[in-house]
């Protein structure tokens, strides 16, 4: 089966700075993928290679079996790409923006009206359709950036940073609207974000970037519980006098004056709480950004 998105021993250089080192990953078609990283890790210079937007310096860069190199144009016509910025026209209003955008892609003027009306109503913003985009507030706008990019009916959606700047309930808003498209259309969605819930709750599998190199792949739940097990105790405030108990098959992490400890139950941490007295404490799954921060300059160590 032809990959939505295939990338071998890509590279991009600006000048002599590399961003992009030798990275190789794929995409299957239909599920949503996350390429997750710290700023400037290369992530968003992936995005605008897939996107057509910067030519790779070396590699092979496949989408939906075509090569970017040599079929960008088709390949843009299958793509809908969701930007960072806010690349809306302000002079014009909410439905006029998906309107203009159309002609871009030669959409019959029929078939692009009830089209826009479809997505706003999709995105709930029927509305707000006669109003300036300087109006809508940040998640409106986000939500009509994405109406924008499915237009055409693309196979594939890339995201790059959908949410950044957003409030919970905007991002959570946005995510379930992703989902709903992904399920009810089949749609590939391909999403570079820094926020690990985002890719944790999104994500069928991801790749983790730091310094333009892919350092984790793999399913999020599997990378989890790999890396730093199933359930963590988090215990703040703790004074440095404390030092970790030593427990058999727990690891232990310190973050400033903050302890966790992982295991594969939470019986093996609940013995800790006495230990740490009255100080709060959190039993939870560990996640995403355990993991991330495991990669960071923390005091990390197992223990027992």
């Amino acid at each position: 089966m032809i990959k939505a998105i295939e990338a071998i021993a890509l590279v991009k250089n600006f000048g002599v700075q590399r961003a992009v080192n030798n990275i190789s990953f794929h995409v299957e078609s239909g599920e949503t993928f996350a390429i997750l990283g710290e700023n400037g890790a290369g992530k968003s210079t992936t995005m605008r290679m897939i996107a057509g937007r910067s030519p790779l310096t070396s590699g092979i860069l496949k989408v939906d079996g075509l090569s970017i190199g040599t079929k960008g144009r088709h390949i843009r016509l299958i793509l809908g790409v969701v930007p960072q910025e806010n690349n809306l026209d302000p002079d014009l209003n909410v439905r006029e923006n998906l309107l203009v955008y159309s002609k871009y892609f030669r959409i019959q003027k029929f078939e692009a009206e009830k089209r826009c009306d479809a997505l706003l109503d999709f995105i709930k913003l029927t509305d707000k359709k006669d109003e300036k985009v300087e109006h809508l507030s940040g998640g409106m706008k986000r939500r009509l950036i994405i109406a924008r990019a499915l237009l055409h009916r693309p196979k594939i959606l890339l995201l790059d940073e959908p949410t950044t700047g957003l409030d919970p309930n905007v991002r959570q808003e946005i995510w379930e609207k992703l989902e709903e498209l992904r399920r009810e259309e089949n749609l590939t969605i391909v999403i570079s974000t820094h926020y690990m819930d985002e890719a944790e709750k999104l994500a069928r599998r991801l790749i983790v970037m730091s310094r333009g190199k892919i350092v984790i792949e793999g399913f999020p739940r599997q990378i989890i519980e790999e890396r730093v097990k199933k359930f963590a105790l988090e215990i703040r405030e703790v004074e440095l006098s404390i030092k970790p108990q030593n427990i058999k098959n727990v690891l232990f992490q310190k973050r400033g004056l903050t302890h966790l400890y992982f295991a594969e139950t939470p019986d093996e941490l609940t013995a800790l709480m006495n230990y740490y007295g009255t100080r709060q404490m959190l039993l939870r799954p560990s996640n995403l950004e355990d993991v991330f921060l495991q990669m960071t300059d923390f005091d990390s160590s197992s223990i027992g």
